[in-house]
């Protein structure tokens, strides 16, 4: 395979992992069809609500993306700025446009590492080391953990 086969064939496996569903849940299926009433229920045993964990992947997700595109971006305090403070969200369209904000992150970020004008190993200028393919990987590794989470609530709570 030729050199340039091979950074199309890396690109679309680092797009596939972004995505989810080979070896975990993807976005759709973590909260899809998830019953209006069980966003903010806790579920006896585990520490977040499902709108907690959307919310800290909303939050996640944008930072990773931002600092990889963006040299004056500033992250939110660690770790509050990451979580929601409420554990249900304040109505459907709260709900509504953070799930929308994370399919338009996540799309973004496959778009970035999609592209062929990205340097997908070179270091990001304003980081200490950090390259696209590791904040690509960051991101997907960190969202496919969320979303495991998201399905023990609802397991939990006998949505799943």
């Amino acid at each position: 395979m030729s050199a340039e086969g091979k950074d199309q064939s890396l690109r679309d496996h680092v797009v596939k992992l972004l995505r989810g569903g080979s070896a975990h849940v993807n976005f759709d299926q973590a909260i899809g069809k998830l019953p209006q009433e069980l966003r903010g229920a806790k579920a006896p045993g585990l520490p977040h609500t499902v709108w907690q964990l959307l919310e800290h992947i909303r939050i996640a997700q944008w930072d990773i993306l931002e600092f990889s595109r963006n040299k004056d971006h500033v992250s939110p305090s660690f770790p509050d700025g990451y979580w929601s403070d409420t554990a249900s969200p304040p109505d459907a369209a709260a709900w509504d446009k953070s799930v929308e904000t994370v399919l338009g992150d996540l799309k973004a970020m496959e778009d970035l590492v999609a592209n062929p004008a990205t340097d997908l190993y070179a270091k990001i200028a304003w980081g200490d080391g950090q390259t696209i393919l590791r904040e690509a990987l960051v991101l997907a590794d960190h969202n496919g953990y969320h979303f495991g989470q998201i399905v023990s609530v609802r397991q939990v709570l006998g949505a799943w």
